[in-house]
């Protein structure tokens, strides 16, 4: 008989759990879906307020060196600050082991500061971050419902409207982000910039960041291999409007194929445990800092998979056009479906990681040879390298194509120069050259064309004309 009433007893136990209440907060408990799940078994109730320390240090174009430490307990703080209700707030919420003040959050609002007026607030809960996982992860409630009191001080006391807000939330941070945006209703936007998979994915959209909790949730994928085996640390779930999966959204070129890279970034950026966060997871906020200054650098491709956009079958923009991944991502607004959507693009392996994507169609010329075939774009903005086009036998009126990413915007292109090369000695010393080829940018309408009816040696440049210039008559 004993074990039927210990049963029903540590069942109820179970069902009713502990709970956390925080003056202006809330309450927050350990029952599901925040605990006692599959995907969060332990049961882990959030620190305190006082424990987390939760700072906001606002950075403007007047303090743009300095901040000043804004406390919603005492408006004054806000009174006596930079902060104006005229400008946009973006918030940046830094992720597990990651504090408030470090290079890569303050060079964010810095590159803010030469594009635009704005508050640009850096959410530190370091205290709160740098602990067990586990626990940060729970530590996520009371940072975001920190960030929506915060938000409704402004609200009360300055009647700023949360639409003027942007969350940019970093791995953890993303969440953070979801959190306070799940409190905040009528929330502008929020970035969300590889949110964590651990004790997210899969998850009730409460728990973690979803397109509700913004008018715009935005979301860049750069670690998005599962945690088990392959250590990703972000999540491959779809959780904004638009989702961005650069390169693919798993592997970074430039960052080193092993598991755990050595790096965590010559910047130095992260204490503690140094070694625990990869290459690709930090990628994120990278790709978005430099994004900032590069309004059209990162155009990106609605596809069904990374396989078909490398595969050249999302080329060109649709008629509603392609957004620009980071920064600009809001300026798509207006064009979101009501099913998420995915987008796709590459990155360089290094600064600068803005690129360029053009395709060439060339029509063959001359004898028939085999070997390869290479063009180099020239603009009014510069020129690009020579890149391949095709690779095979080459016949004459074989049309061939491909798609490449340039370092560069040409501008408006004036000429191409075509070259060829086998490196196999004949003696008879063919000719090919191409007789016509077309250029397209990505993300324009306009597609360029290129006549010539020359044809040249192995490793001898042809330059290609516009079709009705005089110079191709």
């Amino acid at each position: 008989m004993l074990m039927l009433w210990t049963i029903p007893l540590f069942l109820l136990g179970a069902a009713r759990g502990k709970e956390v209440c925080y003056n202006n907060l809330g309450c927050f408990s350990d029952t599901e879906p925040w605990a006692g799940t599959a995907t969060r078994p332990l049961k882990v109730l959030p620190w305190s307020p006082e424990k987390i320390n939760t700072r906001f240090l606002l950075y403007t174009n007047e303090n743009p060196n300095a901040f000043q430490l804004l406390q919603p307990s005492d408006p004054s703080t806000i009174e006596a600050s930079n902060f104006q209700v005229a400008r946009k707030t973006r918030f940046i919420i830094h992720g597990f082991i990651d504090k408030g003040e470090e290079n890569w959050v303050l060079d964010m609002c810095k590159n803010m500061f030469k594009v635009e007026e704005v508050n640009c607030i850096c959410v530190d809960w370091k205290r709160g971050s740098q602990t067990t996982y586990t626990q940060a992860a729970n530590n996520v409630r009371v940072v975001g419902a920190q960030l929506a009191h915060m938000l409704d001080v402004l609200v009360t006391n300055y009647s700023y409207s949360p639409s003027k807000v942007h969350l940019i939330g970093h791995s953890l941070g993303a969440h953070v982000a979801g959190e306070a945006g799940s409190r905040t209703p009528g929330l502008g936007r929020i970035t969300g910039l590889d949110p964590v998979e651990a004790s997210f994915e899969g998850t009730p959209k409460e728990v973690r960041l979803d397109p509700s909790d913004a008018d715009f949730v935005d979301v860049i994928h750069t670690d998005a291999a599962p945690l088990i085996p392959f250590l990703g640390f972000g999540t491959n779930q779809m959780m904004g409007h638009v989702d961005f999966f650069p390169n693919g959204g798993q592997n970074m070129p430039g960052c080193k194929k092993n598991a755990l890279s050595q790096i965590v970034d010559l910047d130095g950026i992260w204490s503690g445990t140094r070694d625990f966060v990869a290459c690709n997871h930090l990628r994120s906020y990278k790709y978005y800092l430099e994004s900032i200054l590069n309004p059209d650098g990162f155009a990106a491709y609605p596809c069904t998979s990374y396989k078909d956009f490398e595969s050249d079958k999302c080329f060109p923009c649709p008629v509603q056009g392609c957004p620009q991944m980071g920064h600009y991502a809001d300026q798509f607004a207006g064009r979101i479906s009501e099913q998420p959507q995915k987008f796709f693009l590459n990155t360089g392996d290094a600064k600068n990681f803005a690129r360029w994507r053009y395709r060439v169609s060339l029509t063959l010329s001359g004898r028939r040879v085999t070997g390869q075939v290479k063009v180099a774009l020239f603009g009014s903005k510069g020129n690009t390298q020579q890149y391949d086009v095709f690779r095979g036998i080459m016949k004459p009126g074989a049309t061939h194509s491909n798609e490449f990413d340039a370092k560069l915007d040409v501008g408006t292109i004036e000429k191409v120069k075509f070259l060829w090369n086998n490196h196999v000695v004949n003696p008879s010393f063919p000719k090919v050259g191409a007789a016509k080829i077309t250029v397209e940018k990505g993300e324009g309408q306009t597609v360029y064309s290129f006549c010539s009816e020359d044809t040249v040696k192995e490793d001898t440049l042809l330059t290609l004309m516009p079709c009705d210039s005089p110079d191709t008559l």
